[in-house]
Order: structure tokens, then sequence, then C-alpha cells
């Protein structure tokens, strides 16, 4: 399926950076990825430090599905409320889970600047209210996340005003945040993991996996097949085609991104990413260039033609709401494009097994809108699984929490 509408500003901007062979042949392997994008990238990037014998399969060019059209805006803020997870599933999951996307968000910055030229930079998250009526939740927020720790700062309607330059009645100031260019970052990674012997191919679609106690086999469309040890689906959205009950709705989202603006116009957006209470929520980022980058509208739309006919209608929406929180600036589009992802209900990813395919299969389905940080902790999680270790996301992170 067509992952993406329009024109997404990564690939237009960087081109087809990277390609690899097709699968021709008969392989073995320790672990074989199937999705070639920035989750697959790091988890590959996982294996392949800890001595696994790593080969990954892409059914498109590496990289060019929804890693294209990611906005990657790289957040500890999990969709769902600290609040509201420490209600469902207790304090303590709750905690876990916002303190591992934390330490996610530190994780990246390190392999950022490592990898090198992706357009990474450290910036501020603020989210802010939409209406009045969301500030009581806000501040039971704020005050959670202050109480484990977290640096965070409450902003009132002034303090926002003198910042920033438009109203709300109130705001969350966190520090720990980042963006980058999702698909320069997976193109360079994966690179460097072909120098480190991981075995790539793209433009290979596997149509067939035969899991057994002590293998799985994958068999490919060009007739090859691969016996593996261990598989790990992470195929975007498109993983859910290998489960028999879908765990997350389709959605598209849409983004624009502007032309560069002269240095100083965007004030605090230099280095400060936003977001809005209100869902599905605007947000907006800059970019290495200076553009600013504007997403939201999303909707239940997963039919490409449908969703392609609406590019422009959405961005159009994104452009009046954009001047109205920031009328100084004339945010016109340079490029506009659209991407379908997969949400869970709880706002929360899996990875894992899933019963249906026993322990040699997992899952790396890295739903929601933090999809690159929990991909960082995902890929730690998986060989866990592999190595038999425990690990405290486990259940959190998993099918099991489903039970």
């Amino acid at each position: 399926m067509d992952l993406k509408s329009g024109y997404p500003y990564w690939a237009v901007k960087n081109g087809l950076m990277a390609t690899f062979p097709r699968l021709r042949d008969d392989a073995s392997c320790d672990v074989a990825i199937i999705g070639g994008g920035i989750t697959g990238a790091l988890i590959a990037r996982e294996f392949a430090a800890h001595g696994y014998d790593t080969l990954v399969l892409e059914q498109r060019d590496i990289a060019w599905g929804s890693t294209a059209a990611s906005t990657a805006l790289l957040q500890y803020e999990i969709d769902t409320h600290l609040v509201d997870l420490a209600e469902r599933y207790g304090a303590d999951a709750a905690i876990l889970a916002y303190g591992a996307c934390n330490t996610a968000v530190e994780q990246l910055t390190d392999l950022a600047h490592e990898v090198r030229d992706v357009g990474f930079a450290r910036v501020a998250s603020l989210y802010y209210a939409s209406r009045k009526r969301d500030v009581p939740a806000m501040r039971d927020e704020h005050a959670a996340r202050a109480h484990i720790g977290l640096d965070v700062q409450w902003l009132d309607a002034g303090a926002i005003r003198e910042r920033y330059g438009f109203d709300s009645p109130a705001a969350i100031l966190s520090r720990q945040a980042g963006r980058v260019d999702p698909y320069r970052l997976a193109s360079r990674l994966f690179k460097r993991l072909e120098k480190r012997g991981v075995r790539i191919h793209d433009r290979t679609v596997v149509t067939a996996m035969h899991p057994t106690s002590r293998r799985v086999v994958l068999d490919c469309d060009c007739g090859a097949r691969i016996d593996a040890k261990h598989v790990v689906i992470a195929a975007g959205y498109a993983s859910q085609h290998w489960l028999d009950k879908r765990v997350a709705k389709n959605r598209s989202s849409y983004a624009y991104i502007t032309d560069p603006f002269d240095a100083g116009m965007l004030g605090a957006f230099d280095d400060t990413i936003a977001w809005e209470t209100a869902r599905p929520y605007l947000y907006l980022r800059n970019t290495e260039d200076g553009r600013l980058l504007v997403g939201g509208e999303d909707d239940a739309c997963d039919v490409p033609s449908r969703r392609d006919k609406r590019v422009d209608k959405k961005a159009r929406k994104l452009v009046e709401r954009t001047r109205e929180l920031l009328p100084h600036l004339d945010p016109r589009p340079a490029f506009s494009w659209a991407g379908t992802f997969a949400e869970t209900e709880d706002g929360l990813p899996f990875f894992g097994p899933h019963a249906q395919h026993g322990p040699r299969v997992q899952f790396a389905m890295a739903y929601g809108g933090n999809g690159i940080t929990y991909s960082m902790i995902g890929a730690g999680l998986l060989r866990a699984h592999v190595e038999r270790r425990a690990h405290p996301l486990k259940r959190l992170f998993g099918f099991g929490r489903l039970s």
C-alpha cells in the first residue's frame, strides 16, 4: 500500500540517499527484520551491536515509506497523559513508561551525534492549552510530572504571550525534546550498519512466514527463502497484516513546510516545538535550514486515493490555524504531504511476541505520536525477549497488557 501522499520534505530535500541489493539467494541469519524504516534501523543497530548476525528486508527503497513522511518530533511525552496512564495501569507503570521515554531522548541525542549530519537539535517542548477548560487537567499533569522529577515549568497566559507571541491560557514547558531529519537518520544509519556486516535488501517482499519452535522460514517474492532464528516485524502500520486481530487503528496525518524564514523571524520557535491539548492536535517545529514544519488535521482515512485528494485542503486548514496562532508570520506551504500511521487505544506501543506466531516472531509496533522514541526503547526490549531476560517494560509495552 502507498503510505504517503504529496511531497514529503525529507524526500525532496535528500533525494534517494541509499539503495541496497534486492535479495536473490537463500540466506540464514540470527535475526531477520522485516521493515527498513527508522524503527528497523534502530532494531538492527541494537542486535548487530551485540553480536547477532542481522538481516533487514524492505519492500520499498530503504526508509522511503512512513519514515520519509514522519515529522520526527522527539519527545518523552506520550499521547496519553501521565495521570491517565497511572489511573489505567498504576502509578509505577506510568512512571516507568515516561521515564523510559525520557531516557530514550538522551539516547537518541547520543546516536544523532554519533551518526552526524542528520538535522538534529535539542529543543524545548511547549504543550499548550487549546481551551480554558483544559487547564485543570494540565495542572494535574504538570504536578505529576514534576513529582517524578521531570524538568517541567508551568507558564501562564502572560508568559506564553511574552515568550512565544500567541494566546493560550496555560502551558507546560519541558526541556527534554529534540527534532531530526528521520529519512536522513535512517539512511545514514543503514549505510553504517552495512559496513559493519548487516545484510540489507530493499525491494524485497516477504510473502509468507513459517515459524517453528526452533526457527522461522521466510518466503520472499524473488523465490529466495530466509532461515532465521528470530524474526522482527517492523513494518509500521502494515505489521498488522500478520495478525488476525487488529490491535490499532489506521489514521492519516497531514503536514506542510514553509520556505526558509530570515534569521530571527521564528523567535522562540527556533528552539521549541509546540503542540496543543486538542485532539487531533496542531504541532509546529523548525528545521535546520530555518523552515517551519506544521502538522495535524489527522483523520481516519487510510485509502491512498482519498488521502491524496485531501492533502491540499488539509494544508490550507493548517495554514489558517498557523496564521491564527502566529499572525506575524506568512507561513505559506512550500511542500505539503500526508502519511498513514497507526494509533493504539492507550497511546502505548507493542514490542514483543504475539501468541499467534510463537516466541520466535516479534513485533515492533512503535505506534503513536512519538514512534522514534518508542523504537529506541523497543530495540532493547526485543533483544531482552530473544535473550530470555527480564525487562521492566515487557508487559506494559507488550501484548500482555491486552489480557
